[in-house]
């Protein structure tokens, strides 16, 4: 196999440039190469874990995104790289039963986009890797949720039948934006359970959320008046905040800090991300972090032909320090090589400038009516604090210009109203 523009990994970045390549050049030029059969928004994956969200209404295929925006769709992980010939290898891919369905594959490119995203960092904490569900991925997601269900189910029953009145212990670990709208997606997910056959229990009282941040405040690199509004928001809600503190063992009943220990019947780890590991094998230049080094254009360091962007790259800002793991970077980091790639095409003079960060702002979601954030003006250094319904708006928004990448402004016009419709059409959790 062979083909001029390979891109590895289907996340927000690499989709998109996958997408907006493949529609100006053809899928006999533009290849992505993904060990999943579907795509998520990863920024969505919270909703999914509270059971806000289906996934299997959400997923959008790799499959049907190829064939509408003109490129071609690899099933596999990638497995090596040789870059002397300009060539990766994609595992096979096995049915339950041990069956070959795909075989391995080797795929030739002229040039190469890492765009795999990244996994937890659980910074050596005993029990952490065994004990607790990272949302890296959908299955992740999922078997939370589906954790959650059986616990909030087996609660229903003793406390009904006057058993016992436990209820269901969840701790999340990390009071960044993943691990703060978790925990608020949880919060108003709970008091729905409770009228689909939860009816035993009090959300606030049985359904205990704790969150346990390391730094003196929740959504430490977010401005002080967002933070401060997040706090105000979760304490509203009954979740315990647990700030200043540093997690020292997980076992499969509690989470020890120091001395002090917080009962878990599921505890979530949101509390930092590396880079895939399989990137140390493949003889690129890496950081300390296991991301990829790259120069100011993307190009990975000393590595002709192969570029980096999103989570796994290590990209230095104007400022010297590296550019922040956010969707939003990854989407600009898309675009800078979107232009890139089709001056190569073109037969174009290269870009002159380097990629440049532009931190647009970050907005937090607190369940499906409220928002809190910060707008990035064009003043360097000042910002708006937006907070409500016109918050949520925006953040609504967000998914949205991603589909409409990835789909095109009608098919993402239709999608909306349809999702609009079934929500009202179906319970506001998924059930089963």
């Amino acid at each position: 196999m062979q083909s001029k523009y390979v891109i590895v990994g289907g996340g927000a970045g690499g989709l998109e440039l996958a997408c907006k390549l493949g529609r100006k050049l053809g899928p006999q030029q533009v290849m992505l190469v993904d060990s999943r059969l579907y795509h998520i928004w990863k920024p969505s994956l919270h909703e999914v874990a509270a059971g806000t969200l289906d996934i299997h209404q959400e997923g959008l295929s790799y499959q049907m995104l190829a064939h509408d925006n003109g490129f071609t769709y690899v099933y596999g992980a990638m497995t090596a790289l040789d870059s002397a010939a300009r060539q990766i290898t994609v595992a096979a891919i096995t049915s339950e039963g041990g069956e070959t369905v795909l075989p391995e594959r080797c795929i030739g490119y002229e040039s190469l986009v890492m765009a795999v995203g990244s996994t937890s960092n659980y910074f050596g904490v005993p029990g952490a890797a065994e004990h607790t569900i990272s949302l890296n991925a959908t299955e992740d997601a999922e078997r939370f949720r589906l954790t959650l269900l059986k616990l909030l189910t087996r609660a229903a029953l003793q406390k009904g039948s006057q058993q016992g009145a436990e209820g269901v212990d969840v701790v999340i670990i990390g009071g960044g934006a993943t691990g703060v709208e978790l925990a608020a997606e949880l919060r108003e997910a709970s008091g729905v359970y409770t009228s689909y056959g939860f009816g035993h229990l009090d959300p606030i009282r049985d359904v205990r959320i704790t969150l346990l941040e390391g730094a003196p405040r929740i959504l430490a690199p977010l401005p002080e008046r967002v933070s401060g509004a997040a706090l105000k928001l979760l304490n509203e809600r009954g979740i315990k905040v647990v700030t200043d503190c540093r997690v020292t063992a997980i076992a499969h009943d509690h989470v020890a800090v120091g001395a002090q220990t917080y009962p878990s019947d599921i505890v979530v780890w949101a509390a930092g991300i590396k880079a895939p590991g399989f990137l140390a094998t493949l003889g690129l230049p890496t950081a300390k972090g296991g991301q990829i080094e790259v120069e100011g254009k993307l190009q990975v360091k000393g590595v002709p032909g192969v570029y980096a962007l999103g989570d796994c790259a290590q990209c230095l800002g104007a400022d010297g320090k590296p550019v922040p793991p956010r969707a939003q970077a990854a989407h600009q980091q898309a675009d800078y090589l979107l232009e890139t790639f089709l001056r190569q095409a073109r037969g174009k003079a290269p870009q002159d400038k380097p990629y440049e960060y532009r931190d647009y702002g970050s907005l937090v979601s607190f369940g499906q009516s409220t928002s809190v954030g910060s707008l990035m003006g064009s003043l360097r250094g000042f910002s708006w604090f937006v907070e409500g319904f016109f918050a949520r708006m925006m953040y609504v928004s967000l998914h949205l210009l991603h589909h409409q990448a990835v789909l095109g402004t009608i098919r993402t016009g239709v999608l909306a109203v349809a999702r609009f419709l079934v929500k009202r059409a179906t319970p506001l959790v998924k059930l089963h």
